[in-house]
């Protein structure tokens, strides 16, 4: 489990495609301090187990994630290459203050950066979002983009012409910790929705068919 709450930017070495699968290698420096094989990184919002690692630079290391044809399909992960920019995080301490929102690692969809608008300190950025995950996107919401957990501040309406959409606001820091400060208009980004909303959706759904068959309905 994750937070949203990015520890550093770190640099895409090499993504190695073979058959259905891949293999990512980033440089990083933070998430490195305490690495284990095995431990679970969000790169840019998707959870990734260490495979392997190898000093690089000073205090800096490299690290290899394995790399599934499924996470490949449902996120942007196979569009890295060597250069690109990606936000990291560590998993969740249990002792530690959950700052952003709880993030799965478990991307929902792709979305696309539609507009750019700049303010005195601060910038809005709307993303288009496919329609499916709409619903679970609401004013005020969290959702995690390119892993970074963010306030959504509008969101489209059911009957807009158009794609679905939804804006966020980004301060300073969040511009300059992560990679949402250099993001392009046109360049896609991977969403996970608040798994709340989704569980919530669930349960009503589960509820709804109990009392259609005749069950009791607890509050």
């Amino acid at each position: 489990m994750f937070t949203g709450i990015i520890e550093e930017v770190g640099e895409v070495v090499e993504l190695s495609t073979g058959g259905d699968s891949a293999v990512l290698r980033i440089r990083a420096g933070v998430v490195g301090e305490d690495v284990t094989h095995g431990a679970s990184i969000s790169v840019n919002g998707v959870c990734l187990t260490v495979v392997g690692q190898r000093p690089a630079e000073t205090n800096l290391l490299e690290l290899d994630f394995d790399v599934m044809g499924e996470t490949l399909q449902r996120s942007v992960i196979g569009a890295l290459a060597p250069g690109h920019r990606v936000n990291l995080e560590r998993a969740a301490r249990i002792d530690s203050r959950l700052d952003g929102h709880i993030v799965q690692g478990h991307v929902d969809g792709t979305g696309e950066l539609l507009v750019r608008t700049p303010a005195q300190e601060w910038e809005s950025l709307r993303f288009a979002l496919p329609a499916s995950l709409s619903r679970y996107v609401a004013e005020k919401g969290s959702i995690a983009v390119d892993g970074v957990s963010l306030t959504v501040s509008a969101v489209s309406e059911p009957d807009d012409d158009g794609p679905a959409w939804f804006e966020v606001g980004l301060i300073p820091e969040t511009l300059r910790a992560t990679n949402l400060g250099a993001k392009k208009v046109g360049e896609p980004v991977n969403l996970e929705v608040d798994v709340l909303a989704k569980y919530t959706e669930r349960l009503l759904a589960s509820s709804g068919r109990t009392t259609r068959n005749g069950g009791a309905a607890h509050a």
